[in-house]
């Protein structure tokens, strides 16, 4: 069995305390490796090492050479290809072909965007008058802003979390990473690859743990901490934002989202099926950026609703390497009950269920796994729970609309504001309506193209500040301006 340490300047070690807990598989739910838990100890030296990386040499390379190393540390995580995917497979059981086409090399990629916009971002200067007549110039300076506490999701752990790693390391911070409890592997591979390539010791390390009084809390509330970026549910980037705020911490929260889908009866009808198979069942559901509300215009809501659930109903269910395998299970039993307890909900509250609503079955050596089938509900109103909570699960309520003003409103009627999709031909509507949805990212006749420089980021309770690009340097660093008298 696998024996998963913490990676603190630079050296793999376990807890002191010798406390560790199991990871079970998705798939079968056996026990897939054994994994250190962090006590206040291990947090103290990982920030300490961080501290001390930041005003050792680390602190002192310039920006050419801190690209460089980032390159280089998009190029191992390439040459070691097949281990992330590995690792990634055995914590989340998800399909391969999405950890080879999506997760990893999105992760390696999170290095090398960022090492280029680090090195093409340029200082402001501000020419000024004053009263001798001589003038005074301003200038800023960007620096970073110290050790940042990353606190990790599950649901596409490495590509979301080198999402954080690179951005904070291109603008020259050190970071402790604390990955979820259900996907702690690629965080620590990460580790030999940043020792591989030469990483100053210190400059990244992951503690491993839980929420509450484990790694979770230690971190995001340890006074040596700078600031926090987080990506999880809202409930406990609450709990982060209050632990930040005793020292008066900068955040950045990617949170969640019960985002809306609309389609049009002008829309490409295949095409839009097709994105909403992807929307609503990737990943089995388990993306934040995910569709759970689909309206669709009323004159096609029939044979929209009956094309969804031909597309649901054809997910072939199996491990990662199955290569006729699309689909797999939820990350572990605790989270199928969340789900199935909404299954069971949106029957309590009147919901006609259109295809699934249950567990599958499954052969034998996979019949303890954390599966649950694809789900389509009708028939419910706006104020139904699973309507209006994110379940975070393959699974969407469809409804007719009969106006732009009917669906904008129903659209915005949440209290989350991550993102939406909008599939119409008339594209004077599309942009009038992106204008007035609330969310941070709005696409149109698409679904999550990605253009890493862009902002990304939720409105209301789906999150706190944006990322990507140049974007993100504004939460990376800190701005100094110097005023020089002529």
């Amino acid at each position: 069995m696998r024996q998963i340490k913490h990676f603190i300047a630079g050296e793999f070690t376990d807890a002191a305390s010798g406390v560790r807990f199991n990871k079970h598989s998705p798939l079968d739910n056996s026990v897939i490796c054994s994994v250190s838990e962090a006590g206040r100890g291990e947090v103290d030296a990982a920030v300490s090492a961080a501290r001390t990386a930041l005003q050792g040499e680390w602190g002192r390379l310039g920006t050419e050479q801190r690209v460089e190393l980032l390159y280089g540390v998009a190029n191992e995580i390439t040459r070691r290809f097949d281990d992330f995917v590995e690792a990634e497979m055995s914590d989340t059981g998800q399909p391969e072909h999405v950890m080879k086409h999506v997760f990893i090399p999105r992760g390696a990629a999170n290095f090398k965007v960022f090492a280029d916009v680090i090195k093409n971002v340029a200082s402001e200067a501000f020419p000024m008058d004053t009263p001798d007549g001589r003038g005074a110039l301003n200038y800023t300076l960007r620096r970073p802003k110290g050790v940042i506490g990353v606190v990790c999701p599950w649901n596409a752990p490495f590509m979301l979390m080198t999402w954080k790693v690179g951005p904070a390391l291109a603008c020259g911070n050190t970071v402790v990473v604390k990955p979820s409890e259900e996907s702690p592997q690629t965080a620590t591979l990460l580790g030999e690859v940043m020792n591989t390539v030469g990483i100053p010791k210190g400059v990244y390390n992951v503690v491993h743990g839980f929420g509450p009084d484990s790694a979770g809390e230690f971190v995001t509330r340890h006074p040596q901490v700078d600031a926090i970026t987080f990506t999880g549910e809202t409930r406990t980037g609450t709990a982060i934002m209050k632990a930040a705020a005793e020292g008066m911490r900068d955040v950045s929260f990617e949170l969640g989202g019960k985002n809306a889908g609309i389609v049009f009866a002008d829309a490409d009808f295949d095409a839009a099926v097709e994105s909403f198979s992807r929307s609503v069942f990737l990943n089995t559901g388990q993306v934040c950026l995910g569709t759970e509300r689909v309206y669709v215009e009323r004159p096609i809501f029939a044979r929209f609703v009956q094309a969804l659930k031909a597309k649901a109903e054809a997910v072939k269910y199996g491990r990662p390497d199955d290569r006729h395998a699309n689909y797999g299970p939820l990350i572990s039993q605790e989270h199928r009950e969340k789900v199935l307890s909404y299954y069971r909900k949106a029957v309590e509250e009147g919901a006609t269920v259109v295809t699934g609503g249950g567990v599958p079955q499954m052969p034998s050596d996979l019949a303890a796994g954390a599966w649950v089938q694809p789900t389509i509900w009708t028939g419910l109103p706006e104020s139904a729970a699973v309507v209006q909570q994110e379940i975070f699960g393959p699974c969407c309520h469809i409804s007719p609309f009969d106006s732009e003003d009917e669906v904008v409103a129903k659209a915005n009627a949440t209290e989350y504001g991550l993102s939406t999709t909008l599939w119409t031909r008339d594209l004077a509507r599309a942009h009038r309506m992106a204008a007035r949805i609330d969310v941070g990212i709005t696409w149109i006749n698409s679904w999550f193209l990605r253009d890493l420089r862009t902002p990304f980021g939720g409105s209301k309770q789906s999150g706190i500040g944006r990322e990507g690009g140049v974007h993100s340097l504004e939460f990376y660093t800190e701005t100094r301006n110097v005023c020089v008298k002529l």
